[in-house]
C-alpha cells in the first residue's frame, strides 16, 4: 500500500477479542493485517491500530507491518484490565478516528478477514450519494461453535445482502465519509457507539447503504465455548446498562421480560437465514449452541436491568 501521500482511506482496526480476558494478544490482528497489506488495486492507504497498554505482541507487529500506524491509548475510562468488558472498543474507535486522516474511514475488527477488493471498495463510497457503507459478513471458521457464534453475531449481514439503502450498518464492516463524521463529531469524540452515530447522520439527511461486496470474513478461529458464552454475558450486560440510560425505572419492567428473549432472537436470527437460503443446514447443526448462546445474553441482559452497571 501506498504510504508516501495523504491517504484516502483509513481503515482503522480494533482489537475487539480481548472481550474476556485481563490481556489480549495479536494472533487474530496479524491475519486482519496481512489482508490488508495484500489488497489487489488498493487506493492510498493507512492502516491505523489503536490499542492498550495489555495487549501482548504490538511490538512484533511493528516490525512486521512497519506501515501501519499503531497508537496507544493512555487513558479509557471503561477499560477495566481485567476482562469481562467491552466499552472501551468504542473508545479504541474514537481513539483511531481523532488520528485519521483520509476522506473516507473504514471500520474492522481484529477477528475480521477484509477480502482482496475490501480497500478499493470501500473508497468508492466518495463518488455515492451515501455516506455509510455497510458491507456483508461471512463464516471463516467452519465448527459448529463457530457458525453458531456467526449466526448470533452476523445473521442479519450474510450473503446475499440486500444491496441498497439501509437504516444499520454494523461497525464491524463499514466505510464513512468523513466529512460526514465530522459533522456529529461531538457524538463519537470520546466513544463511538454505531447506533448513535448513524442516527444522528440520517436526522442531518445522511443515508446508509448496504453494500454485499464490501466482504469480511469472520475469524474467530480458537474459540472455546466457555469464552463465547461468557461474552454473551457481558455483551447483554453492557447493552442493557447503556439502554437503562433512557429507560430509567422501566428498567425492571424490561428485566422481567428477559425470559422471553432467547426465543425471540432465535426466530429473528432463523428468519434472516431462511431469506437468504444460504447456511440453513448449518444453522440448524448448531441450533442448540445458538440457544445457549442466546440464552447467556438474556441473563446478561436481565443482569445489565436489574443493575445497570457493566460489569
Amino acid at each position: 500500500m501506498d504510504t508516501s501521500q495523504k491517504p484516502e482511506l483509513s481503515v482503522i482496526v480494533v482489537i475487539s477479542s480481548d472481550t474476556t480476558k485481563s490481556r489480549a494478544d495479536t494472533v487474530l490482528l496479524e491475519v486482519c493485517l496481512k489482508a490488508l497489506s495484500d489488497q489487489a488495486g488498493p487506493p492510498a492507504t493507512e492502516i491505523i491500530v489503536p490499542y492498550h497498554a495489555a495487549v501482548d505482541g504490538i511490538e512484533g507487529l511493528r516490525k512486521a507491518f512497519p506501515d501501519v500506524v499503531f497508537v496507544q491509548a493512555f487513558e479509557l475510562s471503561s477499560f477495566t484490565g481485567k476482562g469481562g468488558s467491552r466499552e472501551h472498543h468504542d473508545e479504541l474507535r474514537s481513539v483511531g478516528l481523532a488520528v485519521a486522516r483520509g476522506d473516507v474511514i473504514g471500520l474492522l475488527e481484529d477477528q475480521a478477514i477484509p477480502d482482496e477488493h475490501w480497500c478499493a471498495r470501500a473508497v468508492e463510497i466518495q463518488n455515492s450519494e451515501f455516506s455509510v457503507v455497510g458491507g456483508a459478513v461471512e463464516n471463516g471458521v467452519d465448527s459448529i461453535l463457530n457458525w453458531a457464534v456467526y449466526f448470533c453475531d452476523f445473521s442479519r449481514y450474510q450473503n446475499p445482502l440486500p444491496c441498497g439503502e439501509s437504516g444499520f450498518a454494523s461497525d464491524s464492516n463499514s466505510a464513512y465519509k468523513m466529512s460526514a463524521l465530522q459533522s456529529v463529531r461531538h457524538l463519537w469524540a470520546d466513544s463511538f457507539h454505531e447506533t448513535l452515530v448513524n442516527s444522528a447522520l440520517m436526522e442531518r439527511g445522511e443515508r446508509i447503504a448496504l453494500r454485499p461486496d464490501l466482504v469480511a470474513y469472520q475469524n474467530r478461529r480458537g474459540l472455546s465455548l466457555g469464552s463465547a458464552v461468557r461474552e454473551r454475558l457481558v455483551w447483554g450486560r453492557s447493552y442493557a446498562a447503556t439502554r437503562c440510560l433512557l429507560l430509567g425505572s422501566k428498567r425492571f419492567a424490561y428485566a422481567l421480560l428477559t425470559p422471553i428473549l432467547p426465543m425471540l432472537m432465535a426466530f429473528r436470527l432463523t428468519v434472516n437465514v431462511a431469506k437468504r437460503r444460504r447456511g440453513i443446514r448449518k444453522c440448524l447443526e448448531a441450533f442448540p449452541v445458538i440457544l445457549l448462546l442466546l440464552s447467556a445474553w438474556a441473563l446478561g441482559e436481565m443482569m445489565g436491568y436489574l443493575t445497570a452497571e457493566t460489569d
